[in-house]
């Protein structure tokens, strides 16, 4: 399904924040399905948006369900208590944390990375957007982005992926769903 991003920033513009003053997106789905891809075109459309990339909050490749987690305790939370959020993002050359960062104030938050639409984040955000493409295709496309430091991880990060989806049934809670195969979002 192609979707025309201009016309989803303009429906996501007209939806009420529910962290606070801020509207949060949650964009998720499997690795290489193009999350990152869609947050950044919708952050050129979004006018007071920031785009927060889930990888900084994951410790490591075996973090996705900690990252989750993190996400709702040190942004979303905050956020909607009218407080600073931060970010403790891992450093994945050196293995470990970096200095923590406050997230900085905006109009909307656009989340990019899967488990970010876990059902504990779902109070904060007023659209989960669920991306996904064949495995071959995702497959390809992550390793052709992260070439070989992905590759010996794929199989151990594709399993954790399957069993927090399977667990938080987001694909089945997201408010639109867009299968990127051959179609990658269009910028308007």
């Amino acid at each position: 399904m192609a979707i025309e991003v201009g016309e989803l920033a303009a429906r996501i513009s007209k939806l009420p924040p529910l962290a606070g003053s801020t509207r949060v997106i949650a964009i998720d789905g499997p690795a290489g399905s193009g999350k990152t891809t869609l947050a950044a075109r919708l952050g050129e459309q979004l006018a007071g948006s920031f785009v927060l990339n889930t990888d900084q909050l994951y410790h490591g490749w075996d973090g996705l369900a900690e990252g989750s987690r993190r996400l709702v305790d040190d942004v979303l939370r905050p956020l909607s208590e009218g407080e600073v959020a931060t970010v403790r993002p891992w450093d994945w050359s050196a293995g470990k944390e970096a200095e923590p960062r406050a997230v900085p104030s905006c109009e909307t938050l656009i989340v990019d990375g899967a488990g970010c639409g876990s059902r504990a984040a779902a109070e904060f955000l007023s659209m989960i957007i669920w991306l996904d493409a064949e495995p071959e295709v995702r497959q390809r496309r992550a390793l052709d982005r992260d070439g070989e430091m992905f590759a010996p991880h794929w199989e151990r990060w594709a399993g954790q992926e399957r069993r927090l989806f399977e667990l938080e049934q987001t694909r089945e809670r997201a408010d639109l769903i867009i299968l990127t195969d051959t179609d990658p979002p269009q910028s308007s």
